[in-house]
């Protein structure tokens, strides 16, 4: 897990004694249209700012944008998660699960080759790294989240099949690029697939997320277009007595066995290795993200039994374990029968087919946001998953457990892939670098 703390401010009480007199709230801090009141008293904001280890006003001037003015509320331990921009891999891959995404790929405007792409990925990087320490953007910030902290704010960067050829690159092309094959559930929407870029954004407020989409888009300028974009969310964190699997619409957990960064092989199955691949070095620590749009038939889904939806996926509703018992972390009895002889996990069962010993070890990292984007004329939902998963290869990830999903997985009848997209996602740039600068100035 990549280190989420905000750099520490002074916390000493003769360092709030600087930013807050003893019981008077300074006058530029109240609002015109604030009630007259009295001023926070300086030992509530010593036990507020201890909780929290954040602090207020000047004394807080370290912490930068998401510094509040002297007399605020200081920030929740929400607001002041921090992730890194710079590190041996990109950020939002391995970080938890944030509560509003954005997904957004572009095409490079007609005419822009590899001096525009290597002089947008700068500015996109100075932009990421500003915005997920909690600071402003460099150029005409629209302070949507001036009173946020980073909000465990995270941009990942991805290049898509097209980009080479459009920047001259073809040879820097990894084989792991090579198109999706086409799959038998596929009802896919051109317009909102693929791209020359990716860029994916996560964080645990909405405004945050939306400011840095809006930042992203403005620095795109003329290099680059939108091609597509699409908004998810998660459950907040917090939001459950304690942590635990996240939720899809349809009910279920969903993530139960995904690889752990603590397994010895997690490096092995999700990041492209610093040698002896064949992959070409620029991808050395990266990653390769599937994207899919997948359509939930929620109406459809609703009208099972709890029992019957159950034997789709293969697990409880209520806690995510195997129908054939324990929690939902103990392994399932792909054998164990019923008093009727017949298999208690059925043979088509979501859960059962997508088992890595099921598919000589193919494992991918789950990573997906939720989406609704309205209802249709009739009153059907127009909501599902934004799925996004990581792997090494996606050859030896996605595509085979996706073939094996398309011939029987008792959860196609609910679900309806509608847009698609691969992107060779690089490691992280190191201090000093942009994301992708190993690839451009080669």
């Amino acid at each position: 897990m990549t280190d989420q703390s905000v750099p520490e401010a002074r916390t000493s009480e003769a360092a709030l004694e600087e930013a807050v007199s003893e019981n008077v709230v300074p006058e530029e801090a109240v609002s015109e249209n604030d009630a007259p009141r009295k001023g926070v008293s300086r030992r509530a904001l010593l036990g507020t700012a201890g909780a929290t280890g954040l602090v207020l006003g000047a004394a807080g001037a370290g912490v930068g944008y998401a510094a509040a003015p002297a007399g605020a509320t200081p920030l929740t331990s929400l607001g002041s998660d921090r992730a890194m921009f710079h590190g041996k891999h990109q950020p939002g891959i391995t970080e938890g699960l944030q509560a509003r995404g954005h997904l957004v790929a572009f095409d490079l405007a007609a005419g822009a080759g590899r001096k525009e792409a290597a002089a947008l990925l700068r500015r996109w990087s100075a932009t990421a790294e500003r915005l997920m320490a909690g600071e402003a953007a460099t150029h005409d910030d629209t302070d949507v989240a001036r009173d946020a902290g980073p909000s465990s704010l995270t941009v990942t960067f991805g290049f898509g099949h097209s980009f080479f050829a459009r920047t001259g690159l073809e040879k820097q092309r990894p084989v792991s690029l090579d198109p999706l094959p086409d799959f038998s559930s596929d009802q896919l929407d051109k317009a909102r697939s693929d791209g020359d870029l990716w860029v994916q954004i996560g964080a645990d407020d909405a405004l945050v997320a939306f400011h840095a989409l809006r930042a992203i888009q403005k620095d795109a300028g003329s290099a680059a277009r939108i091609r597509w974009q699409m908004n998810g969310f998660n459950r907040t964190p917090g939001a459950t007595a304690h942590r635990m699997t996240a939720r899809n619409l349809m009910g279920q957990l969903d993530g139960t066995r995904n690889p752990k960064p603590a397994e010895s092989d997690f490096d092995q199955r999700i990041f492209v290795p610093a040698s002896g691949s064949k992959d070409p070095s620029w991808m050395a620590n990266g990653s390769y993200a599937v994207v899919r749009r997948i359509r939930m038939l929620l109406d459809d889904w609703e009208k099972l039994s709890l029992t019957a939806q159950e034997n789709v996926v293969g697990r409880r509703k209520s806690d995510g374990a195997a129908l054939t018992g324990g929690t939902e972390t103990t392994a399932m009895d792909l054998e164990k029968t019923d008093a009727k002889g017949e298999l208690v996990v059925p043979v088509n069962a979501h859960a059962r087919i997508t088992r890595p010993d099921q598919n000589g070890g193919a494992a991918i990292l789950r990573r997906p946001f939720s989406y609704h984007d309205g209802f249709e004329a009739d009153g059907v939902p127009d909501a599902g998953l934004l799925f996004v998963c990581w792997q090494a290869d996606p050859l030896r990830g996605f595509v085979p457990l996706q073939r094996k999903l398309d011939r029987g997985d008792a959860l196609s009848k609910y679900i309806r892939h509608e847009a698609s997209g691969l992107f060779a996602v690089p490691g992280g740039a190191a201090a000093g670098e942009y994301v992708g600068q190993r690839l451009l100035e080669s």
